[in-house]
């Protein structure tokens, strides 16, 4: 029930994200009005709900793949660790060998890590997508004159 009413909150937020994303800043010096094209909470959200969908979403097509890749072997190891886990658990239980305990806590311990590596790249995920999001409007234009790379950027204080 409770994950249930977590999925309706994130698709809720996500449909108020999509209004975030016209996010209007004049330039006092330029009287121009600044669009940003991607909505980095809504990158978030989605990368959140499905983990690469905000790379997607940001057209950074490459990542996603990458993300699942890396997702999935860490997935792959953490079960294979916690096969090998419980199946020496099970043969410490029927033989009662030292040896067997030592396996069980070696493979404790790997799983252990593989769900900590499973959260960090869960968190890079959504990090990646919201700076994805974030500077998708940045431009690096070419300096006609000395025909060297210009970046443009604005600090506002």
């Amino acid at each position: 029930m409770v994950k249930i009413v977590f999925l309706f909150l994130l698709l809720a937020t996500l449909s108020f994200a999509q209004q975030d994303s016209i996010q209007n800043k004049i330039n006092p010096s330029q009287d121009t009005i600044f669009v940003m094209q991607k909505s980095p909470l809504g990158a978030v959200l989605r990368s959140a709900i499905v983990p690469g969908w905000g790379q997607i979403y940001n057209h950074s097509y490459l990542k996603a793949p990458v993300i699942w890749g890396i997702t999935g072997w860490l997935v792959y190891e953490w079960i294979q660790s916690n096969n090998l886990y419980k199946q020496s658990l099970d043969l410490f239980a029927q033989t009662k060998n030292n040896d067997y305990l030592v396996y069980k806590n070696f493979y404790q311990d790997q799983r252990d890590l593989f769900s900590i590596y499973i959260g960090l790249a869960y968190v890079l995920n959504l990090v990646d997508a919201y700076v994805d999001a974030e500077l998708f409007d940045f431009t690096v234009k070419e300096n006609s004159y000395t025909k060297s790379p210009m970046l443009n950027m604005r600090i506002k204080f």
